[in-house]
């Protein structure tokens, strides 16, 4: 048995540790970036649209870095509790379950809080504790203050497009964190990667790169946002598996992104222009 391997089997989060590389193509210097955050263990606060990469960068990172990863995806209804733990009742009696959050931070891990302004405002707040020098989680049911084990690390992401004043994370907890921005690749770089992801060829690659392009002009002329890449590799995998690729369009692109008939026209024409 290897280090590595007895590493992997002994680990608390051992079934957290991502054993595969996920596929990731840089755009930047986010690795580099994301390093220096995690040798400090800085706070990383993650911008960008939907769809353009955040979760599978933490993916790779994760794996990168040989640490184990819990996701957390945030929502309205996210309580403080559901993060820090709670006491359960079985047949054995009373017992304390760690949430996500303090597992994290107890036994050392990256805690990846996605779309993390959804949390409300009271959820967000436990975590300034562990997001400053202090670096600790107060579980006040419990009684017991949990110190982060030196290999936490936080890190969140949220969609700017998405915010709403109600919403909007507050500067006491935006200012805990340093911040990488995310945006789709050029097209080039992405019609790789949808090659790549989808297993397709080039050419249909680009057609379905330059259809994505087109659709983000729309964004703010009644288009929230315009396709991701995500969208973009559904469509490519439709097209893998048999489909016409102006049918896979359709189901993965136009009529996912809108009810509107005048957008639907407009997502369409983009479409009929876009493949040759």
């Amino acid at each position: 048995m290897t280090r590595a391997t007895a590493y992997l089997q002994s680990h608390p989060l051992a079934d957290w540790l991502i054993r595969e590389e996920p596929r990731y193509q840089p755009v930047g210097d986010e690795v580099q970036a994301f390093e220096a955050a995690h040798a400090h263990r800085l706070p990383l606060l993650l911008k960008g649209p939907t769809g353009c990469g955040k979760t599978r960068f933490v993916e790779y990172m994760a794996w990168r870095l040989g640490k184990p990863l819990i996701t957390v995806a945030c929502h309205d209804d996210l309580t403080a509790h559901d993060l820090t733990g709670r006491w359960l009742l079985d047949a054995e009696g009373t017992r304390w379950s760690d949430g996500p959050l303090a597992l994290a931070a107890r036994y050392g891990a990256i805690c990846y809080l996605d779309e993390v302004f959804e949390a409300r405002a009271d959820t967000i707040v436990a975590l300034h504790p562990l997001a400053d020098a202090r670096r600790i989680l107060p579980l006040e049911k419990r009684g017991e203050v949990v110190r982060a084990h030196p290999d936490f690390h936080l890190v969140a992401s949220f969609n700017p497009g998405y915010q709403r004043m109600e919403k909007a994370l507050k500067p006491s907890t935006r200012q805990r964190f340093t911040a990488l921005a995310f945006d789709y690749p050029d097209q080039a770089a992405e019609s790789r990667i949808i090659s790549l992801e989808a297993g397709i060829e080039e050419n249909i690659a680009k057609q379905l790169a330059a259809i994505g392009s087109r659709t983000r002009r729309l964004a703010g002329q009644g288009l929230e946002e315009g396709a991701s890449t995500r969208m973009l590799i559904h469509a490519a995998t439709l097209v893998k598996a048999g489909l016409p690729i102006r049918s896979a369009c359709m189901q993965a692109i136009v009529d996912p992104l809108s009810e509107d008939a005048a957008l639907l026209d407009a997502l369409r024409e983009i479409v009929n222009v876009s493949l040759y």
